[in-house]
């Protein structure tokens, strides 16, 4: 065989070894990115999905899906009526664990609706809370498992108590990166609190 075709071999084995690694260091950048980005999530989905490149592909989807919403901060008056609602479902829990954990499930998903999330089925809400915070969307699901428990009369009062613990720290984290920085102006000073939000919905299940 003459000499430049062993040549050509030779290049094109280097070209396709070099195609190779170059598809390797992408797939594991992105993987490293997904890892940096969604944290205890991207083992999570990894798990449920059965392969890297379908979890990957999952949460690429919510990424995109996430990028279409508007996602904006409360207004002062609401951020601190909902502190102030929080307040009053702990003060339930003491006669009514049940009724609590009910209140804390339609409180969360009202927040997150004034947020801008949407209001669709429990696990799109899940799959959209898990972008912006996937470091505790799992305490959520983990939640509201215990709220359907609860409602088939199935939780105990300790399942109660985590299924709280759990709402209350997605509660705080939307309530901390979701208040405005404005000040109430005197003409909502003057307004007052309106009369319905939808903290006065139900929990969207």
């Amino acid at each position: 065989m003459p000499g430049w075709v062993w040549f050509l071999i030779a290049v094109a084995v280097i070209v396709a070894a070099a195609v190779v690694a170059w598809r390797v260091a992408v797939a594991r950048r992105r993987t490293n990115e997904f890892r940096e980005r969604f944290g205890p999530e991207y083992d999570r989905t990894v798990k449920a999905a059965g392969s890297r490149r379908k979890a990957e592909a999952e949460l690429a989807a919510r990424q995109e899906r996430r990028d279409k919403l508007e996602i904006v901060p409360l207004e002062t008056e609401l951020h601190q009526r909902y502190s102030a609602q929080w307040n009053d479902v702990q003060a339930q829990f003491v006669d009514s664990p049940v009724a609590a954990v009910a209140s804390a499930d339609a409180l969360v998903t009202s927040v997150m609706a004034d947020r801008g999330y949407p209001m669709e089925a429990f696990e799109q809400r899940a799959a959209d809370i898990s972008v912006d915070h996937p470091e505790i969307v799992e305490n959520y699901r983990q939640a509201h498992r215990i709220r359907l428990r609860s409602d088939e009369g199935q939780a105990s009062t300790e399942d109660l108590r985590q299924a709280m613990q759990h709402y209350r720290s997605l509660f705080d984290e939307l309530l901390a990166d979701g208040a405005s920085d404005e000040p109430p102006t005197r003409e909502d000073t003057d307004r007052g609190t309106p009369a319905t939000t939808t903290a006065d919905v139900g929990d969207g299940r």
